[in-house]
């Protein structure tokens, strides 16, 4: 921990929230740990907070902190050791034309219509497939960290966003939405495939890929992709 964290977290407060329902475990309750004020957390500080389990959503930096479960376990991609599956290598088959353009977070009217696709159709009655604009704008839209969009173009059509925070030490990979109607395409592997790409050209040891919850199908995948480190008990070790 350098002597910059340590200066600004004597200034961060720490606090658990109430108990609410896990999003991710059924039957479950659910606390966390949120880091405030955010207007403190710059990017410096932000990327020690990510190495020590800390995710934001939009201005909101927390991490899982449940009374009597330790599901949720941080994981990030090793940059330099990994090596596609042979799955994995044919997704990248499978999407030859795609075009990638980094732009500045901003609103676009298309992105906000993929968003609004992309969430009624994978993640309908869940309530963010109800989001209006202003919802939207918070949640992708606001930072206090290095954060930029990543936009995947096919024929001038966009198939894909992926909102990304740039670390220290690594690419975050904050949240990705893509064209529903093209399930074969396996769009979001492709997302995470081409992160690892983005990392290496910037010389950056990670990638790190959020929570992994081993009982939870929508997030149990991330171990798919090798070598992947979790942080266990407070310590980065490689999990299988």
């Amino acid at each position: 921990m350098n002597d910059s964290f340590r200066k600004h977290t004597v200034q961060l407060q720490f606090y658990a929230t109430a108990p609410y329902p896990c999003s991710y475990l059924e039957n479950q309750l659910a606390r966390s740990q949120v880091a405030v004020p955010s207007e403190l957390i710059d990017s410096a500080i932000y990327s020690q907070l990510v190495a020590q389990g800390f995710r934001r959503s939009g201005q909101f930096v927390y991490r899982p902190w449940c009374d009597h479960c330790e599901a949720c376990v941080p994981v990030r991609l090793l940059v330099a050791q990994f090596l596609p599956s042979r799955t994995q290598r044919r997704v990248m088959q499978r999407n030859p034309n795609l075009k990638v353009r980094l732009m500045e977070l901003s609103f676009r009217e298309e992105h906000f219509a993929l968003y609004q696709r992309y969430q009624r159709s994978r993640h309908a009655g869940g309530g963010m497939d109800q989001d209006n604009r202003e919802q939207y704008e918070s949640f992708l839209l606001k930072s206090n960290v290095s954060s930029f969009l990543a936009e995947f173009l096919e024929d001038g059509v966009v198939r894909m966003v992926s909102l990304i925070d740039q670390l220290e030490d690594g690419l975050s990979s904050v949240y990705t939405f893509f064209d529903p109607d093209f399930p074969a395409r396996s769009l979001g592997v492709y997302n995470v495939l081409w992160q690892v790409g983005l990392a290496r050209q910037l010389g950056l040891p990670y990638v790190y890929l959020g929570y992994w919850i081993k009982d939870c199908r929508k997030m149990s995948y991330k171990t798919q992709y090798q070598p992947i480190e979790g942080r266990v008990k407070g310590v980065w070790q490689i999990i299988a």
